[in-house]
């Protein structure tokens, strides 16, 4: 990654233990950067974080009429794989006449410590319903059957994927230079750091826009905003700190060390890259980002929580913390 900047870093003890770089972008819907660190230009995968992007032929198509909300929340997610949300995708796969082994996205153990741990002691099967993708999966399952596609949909050459990368480089006004493949086998296209910011202004101004794209926009970020414990789930920074936060605001994470952020108040978009691909990291600068811009209160414990956590030792001492560069949260 070209010339990356401190965005946050670990202490241990009085000393500086590890520092984690990389870029971030604050963009407007008309593709003006508000304020950039390290390189606006950076390709990058924003991997799990683009999935309201993917979501847009979902609504788009027609395939997503009489969906719930939740369901569309669960369709942008990450979840967490707690019960209710393998519970909501075993239903919506049902009213598909389908099951899991529709799902192409493989099988991935629970967030939940105490489902897993319990899922163990029972001897029940960890399937694909638990994989933290499901939500996005079960949208492409949808709209792979209103277009009488194949149901081998994370094919590339599939009508959901053709769909997918339409609607994603049309939102990012950038021609996808190619993807790779993600955790849960979906294709997932590379875009510009500056690219996914300003996409996710336009997703934050699409009350503005009367077209189709721009409602589908307007209808799953309301969605993801209603339903933050489908998007993440107990404990996560995506269920958390939009609870705490003083203007509504959509947080997305993306593997390896991407954040995103959606502010419809003021029509703006964030994305972040940690070069090392580190999560705490990005968790640690896109909140920093939030006090910046007015989102969050660095006082309340909730996001004191997520923008100076602490490092505790196997004993339960602290041990030392994370914190964000100096000046990054204003």
């Amino acid at each position: 990654m070209a010339d990356p900047v401190l965005l946050a870093e670990a202490t241990r003890g009085p000393f500086v233990e590890s520092r984690h770089l990389g870029h971030a972008v604050i963009a407007r819907a008309d593709g003006t950067i508000v304020e950039s660190w390290g390189n606006p230009d950076e390709l990058v995968f924003a991997r799990s974080a683009a999935k309201l992007l993917q979501a847009l032929p979902l609504v788009e198509s027609g395939a997503g009429v009489g969906l719930s909300t939740e369901q569309l929340a669960l369709a942008c997610a990450s979840h967490s794989a707690e019960r209710r949300h393998i519970e909501r995708v075993r239903r919506w796969l049902g009213e598909l006449g389908l099951d899991e082994h529709a799902l192409c996205c493989g099988p991935q153990p629970s967030r939940d410590e105490r489902l897993a741990e319990d899922m163990i002691r029972k001897g029940e099967a960890v399937t694909s319903a638990f994989n933290w993708c499901s939500g996005k999966h079960s949208g492409y399952l949808t709209v792979a059957r209103h277009l009488r596609a194949s149901l081998d949909y994370v094919d590339i050459d599939n009508p959901v994927q053709k769909a997918v990368r339409e609607a994603f480089e049309d939102m990012t006004r950038e021609d996808s230079p190619g993807f790779g493949f993600d955790g849960c086998s979906a294709p997932n296209f590379v875009s510009s750091l500056k690219g996914m910011a300003a996409a996710l202004a336009r997703v934050a101004a699409a009350d503005e826009r009367s077209d189709v794209r721009g409602r589908a926009a307007a209808t799953l970020r309301n969605a993801m905003l209603a339903h933050p414990e489908m998007v993440a789930g107990n404990g996560r920074l995506d269920t958390e700190l939009v609870a705490v936060a003083k203007e509504p605001v959509v947080l997305k994470s993306g593997a390896d060390g991407f954040y995103v952020a959606i502010l419809p108040k003021q029509k703006l978009g964030v994305a972040l890259k940690v070069a090392g691909g580190a999560d705490p990291g990005a968790m640690v600068a896109i909140t920093a980002l939030m006090v910046r811009l007015g989102v969050l209160d660095c006082a309340n414990p909730v996001v004191q929580r997520f923008v100076t956590p602490k490092i505790t030792n196997w004993a339960g001492l602290e041990v030392g913390g994370l914190r964000p560069a100096a000046g990054l949260a204003g």
